[in-house]
């Protein structure tokens, strides 16, 4: 009977602790090298009346180089203040466990682009960068959650608390900022890097 019961408890204890199935937005392995990409995560969401500003971040890997791509959208019928990150720019993010990693802009220095939606009536500005490790030290990242992000902008920095989830009202998904790298960290290396 204690074998059974030990049984159940190690089979349920496996699936409710099992990492997710990888869900890759690319997959490319060719005479150049692999490259991997996770699907994009909304990862912070702010709506006040004509205004919504949304955060998505992507996991890439280039040859098993990690990096994160960066992608800010602002929405209004107002007039919206361009955002604008230099070269050094940087990207932080502190883990639950009080770690923080750095990261460094690999663009030029680039303001947000500018589109107008003529049937909405509505400005919207895009912003988009990616971001390289400044260490090769993983292990906390697939660990533990994010509870904090910076942006460092030419005009400041800006802090982000990432919610444990988002229920977004303006792409209709689901997320879970705070697990972003424990959910797709070890997707992204091919099996004997990710150890």
């Amino acid at each position: 009977m204690k074998f059974k019961v030990l049984t159940v408890f190690l089979f349920f204890f496996s699936f409710a602790f099992a990492q997710k199935p990888c869900k890759l937005a690319l997959d490319v392995k060719d005479s150049i090298g692999v490259f991997k990409e996770t699907k994009n995560c909304l990862v912070y969401e702010k709506v006040f009346g004509n205004s919504a500003q949304l955060i998505f971040l992507t996991l890439a890997s280039d040859n098993d180089v990690p990096y994160i791509k960066l992608q800010i959208i602002q929405k209004s019928k107002d007039f919206i203040t361009p955002k604008c990150l230099e070269t050094n720019s940087k990207l932080f993010f502190q883990l639950s466990n009080g770690k923080i990693y750095t990261l460094i802009n690999a663009n030029e220095g680039s303001c947000d682009k500018f589109i107008y939606n003529e049937l909405d009536k509505e400005n919207n500005r895009f912003l988009e960068a990616n971001y390289l490790f400044l260490k090769n030290d993983f292990e906390d990242l697939k660990k533990y959650s994010i509870s904090l992000m910076k942006i460092h902008f030419s005009s400041g920095e800006v802090d982000y608390v990432l919610p444990k989830e988002i229920v977004s009202e303006k792409v209709e998904t689901t997320s879970r900022p705070e697990d972003f790298f424990r959910e797709n960290f070890n997707c992204i290396f091919t099996p004997d890097i990710a150890k």
